[in-house]
């Protein structure tokens, strides 16, 4: 059986201050990196808006993950600490046989979930 991850993030064209192309393009080439490792991985993002909690959810229930990774755009901004907080409580919920990953960059995300594989 293949390993499943499923990343989950803020969609990096929305963040401010942010080049979200370029960003969105180092999580297109880490999310490549996982193939290479005979690795499934998804990658789902939202805004912190009334349509993440069903994003999240339908991400969730699509396949059985291994691991769910967190982004660091949910975590790190005081901001967003609600829907850090649902997005935990989603994964634990929807996702209960997942580990939970956290990543510190955007080119770490494969070396984050292996931790948990």
């Amino acid at each position: 059986m293949t390993s499943s991850v499923l990343v989950l993030g803020i969609d990096p064209h929305i963040v401010p201050g942010t080049d979200g192309a370029a960003l969105f393009a180092v999580l297109e080439a880490e999310l490549a990196r996982f193939a290479e490792h005979g690795i499934h991985a998804s990658m789902t993002v939202f805004g912190p808006d009334e349509t993440a909690e069903p994003t999240i959810v339908a991400a969730l229930t699509e396949r059985a993950w291994n691991v769910v990774l967190i982004g660091g755009g949910i975590r790190k901004s005081e901001d967003l600490l609600p829907l850090f907080e649902k997005t935990v409580n989603l994964v634990r919920t929807h996702a209960p046989g997942a580990a939970i990953a956290f990543n510190t960059t955007a080119n770490t995300i494969l070396e984050a979930a292996r931790r948990h594989l």
